[in-house]
């Protein structure tokens, strides 16, 4: 053949591979970092509880990235800080999604702070998977774009109102936070107390630092109360438990955010006994593919097993699942269309059921207690 033939072959074959489907699809995968964006309260007085989530998170991003990230495509975490302003987590939600382009949000941290971002994840048609608060007046109406992984508030009154029925505790009272959060969650008290055939014959409200304690308790006490329902967080459980301890004489049931290990220490010996809801799985002991994941992942990282860093470890370990199933070319809303056609899976350990009428993927509850050395036990 000729030379001019063959090089006239050649460069026709070139062309023809060149606007071949497979190579634009080459041309036009997508590249760089995947976003995603997260509003949180880094500072104010209740972000010490918060470090350690953090810290989980970063190790889930850790391993994740290492293992190859979704197709070879690392995923970034950029998060703000809002103080637990609402009007702030607005606002870096806002840049979070036109500046840093983020093709999901995750891990907002206040129930006020969610509710006041579900109108801007409609506008933008931008997700939000995972979220650190479990209110049931958020999942009450199904949002196109709000998807979360854990078991609500109700479903954590649900287990222990019912499991103090069963040892004949039937007579409750509560102290909730003085705050939006609470003036939410005492309905949720009083209505699941009538499902369950229990009374509850005193409530309080309780300031977030907890200055008001020894008052709340003694309106507490006066009631005769055969158990209390802790439903707040934050710095206020550690005046609230020593002063229930003083003169109450009654168990205390916290919600799972109530059981921040900083607190636990601060406690010391009077944590003990302490009932906890719990809306991960067991993390003191290594008998799971996940659990085993974090463990490895805390000795790496020279710290000990604890439920705060499991919490964001698991929280972010959902979310990059789901983009790794999403796939390297990932948009808002084929993350969407990926969990609304998941169903039911199992991560290794925590299963999650999604679908398109169900995007609230865990109810899974378990009840823990105090023991010695603030280690939680079964």
């Amino acid at each position: 053949m000729p030379t001019s033939l063959q090089r006239r072959t050649c460069l026709a074959g070139l062309g023809a591979l060149a606007a071949s489907p497979w190579t634009t699809a080459l041309a036009q995968a997508p590249a760089g970092d995947i976003v995603i964006g997260q509003s949180a309260h880094l500072s104010g007085p209740l972000s010490a509880t918060f470090k350690a989530v953090v810290r989980g998170q970063e190790l889930a991003l850790e391993e994740f990235n290492r293992r190859g990230g979704v197709g070879g495509r690392k995923v970034k975490l950029v998060t703000l800080d809002d103080a637990y302003d609402p009007k702030r987590c607005v606002e870096n939600v806002n840049l979070l999604i036109e500046r840093d382009k983020a093709v999901a949000l995750f891990g907002l941290a206040s129930t006020a702070n969610v509710g006041a971002v579900l109108p801007i994840l409609t506008e933008k048609k931008v997700p939000l998977v995972g979220v650190y608060t479990g209110a049931p007046a958020l999942r009450a109406k199904q949002h196109p774009y709000f998807f979360t992984a854990m078991a609500s508030y109700r479903d954590e009154v649900v287990q222990m109102i019912r499991n103090l029925a069963t040892v004949g505790r039937t007579k409750l009272a509560v102290a909730y936070h003085a705050s939006p959060f609470g003036q939410l969650m005492l309905p949720v008290v009083e209505e699941v107390c009538k499902e369950l055939g229990s009374a509850l014959v005193a409530k309080a409200a309780l300031d977030i630092p907890g200055q008001e304690s020894v008052a709340v308790v003694q309106t507490l006490a006066a009631a005769q109360p055969q158990a209390v329902l802790f439903i707040a967080f934050g710095p206020a459980l550690v005046p609230f438990v020593k002063a229930a301890r003083a003169q109450l004489g009654v168990p205390v049931y916290a919600l799972s955010i109530a059981s921040s290990k900083p607190l636990l220490d601060a406690l010391g010996d009077e944590a003990r006994g302490l009932a906890f809801t719990q809306t991960l799985p067991y993390a003191m002991r290594a008998t799971s593919t996940l659990t085993r994941d974090y463990a490895a992942a805390m000795e790496r990282a020279r710290l000990p097993i604890d439920f705060d860093h499991f919490f964001g470890y698991l929280n972010l370990r959902v979310l990059l699942e789901l983009l790794k199933r999403a796939g390297r070319a990932l948009t808002s809303q084929s993350l969407v269309s990926t969990i609304e056609g998941l169903g039911k899976v199992d991560l290794g350990g925590y299963t999650l059921n999604f679908g398109p009428q169900n995007h609230h993927g865990s109810n899974f509850v378990d009840l823990l207690i105090v023991g010695p050395g603030g280690r939680f036990i079964r």
